[in-house]
């Protein structure tokens, strides 16, 4: 089968002293890959045995993609990512109501696809495109359906499996064999333990666990690696035990939280995710 690359990637083609273009590292591709004739390859991408990379395909400068990996397009896969042997990136999403329409997949940069995890594409119902944050990490067999939304310096561990339209967070994090329900929302710095079934919202900067996910209290382990300060801690507390202990109704123990805690961003950002929440928040 014919293979082309078109460098025309803008991180790839730079401009060089007297309007000449720098020199680039043109892409390693193994023999036996097969390369649509509309893929595009940035510098120094390293395309591995077996691999295909699908029509409308963009993939920046300095990834890796491992052996029988597959991507498929509209697809665009930020710099410097890999994507391991085995993994499946950008394919028709599983829904009844999808028709072939041309949907999409956004990856950023330094992504990291293991083993075995398939990536889908969005849908038209569902706005047409599955979103990726940068320098977020997917272990093996794990799972990303369509249309979700998905924050930077995301971890799903081995075997978690998002549904459609689901968004995360920034730097939340999905333990192993973790299955989430359609439309739910993980807030950032959340922590969600292994084997869980997560049915409403994750508040942010919160760690739940169980069969029906439930609140086990703010993550401290996150946020003190993360370099909250220690003020900032005692305040999502204070705020929590309004929030979650009190058994208080929901709208007035956040009327409680503005009235009695000092005001900062990490308390903001846990109100407003609560009072945008429409499938409930975990309890």
């Amino acid at each position: 089968m014919r293979r082309s690359l078109r460098l025309r990637d803008e991180e790839s083609l730079t401009a060089g002293r007297g309007g000449e273009e720098a020199d680039v590292k043109d892409p390693q591709i193994h023999p036996t890959a097969i390369i649509h004739p509309s893929a595009e390859l940035g510098e120094d991408v390293e395309i591995g045995a077996y691999a295909i990379i699908g029509q409308g395909v963009r993939i920046h400068r300095g990834t890796r993609v491992g052996d029988h990996a597959r991507i498929s397009g509209p697809a665009q896969i930020g710099e410097e990512s890999r994507i391991f042997p085995f993994a499946v990136v950008g394919e028709d999403p599983q829904d009844l109501k999808y028709g072939g329409e041309p949907t999409e997949l956004i990856v950023g940069a330094r992504c990291i696809f293991r083993e075995f995890c398939t990536i889908h594409r969005g849908t038209v119902q569902g706005g047409g495109r599955t979103v990726i944050g940068s320098h977020s990490y997917f272990m093996a067999y794990s799972h990303v359906a369509h249309d979700c939304i998905i924050g930077e310096h995301v971890i799903l561990a081995n075997g978690a499996t998002l549904a459609g339209h689901i968004e995360i967070q920034d730097h939340a994090i999905l333990g192993g064999l973790v299955a989430v329900h359609q439309y739910v929302r993980i807030g950032c710095y959340a922590m969600v333990g292994g084997f869980s079934g997560v049915a409403q919202d994750v508040p942010p900067y919160t760690l739940v666990a169980g069969d029906r996910s439930r609140l086990f209290g703010l993550n401290m382990v996150g946020l003190r690696r993360h370099g909250f300060a220690p003020e900032t801690i005692n305040g999502l507390r204070k705020a929590y035990r309004l929030l979650f202990r009190s058994n208080l109704p929901l709208q007035r123990a956040m009327e409680r939280v503005r009235a009695e805690i000092p005001a900062s961003e990490e308390v903001e950002t846990l109100l407003r995710f609560l009072q945008g929440s429409r499938r409930g928040v975990c309890r």
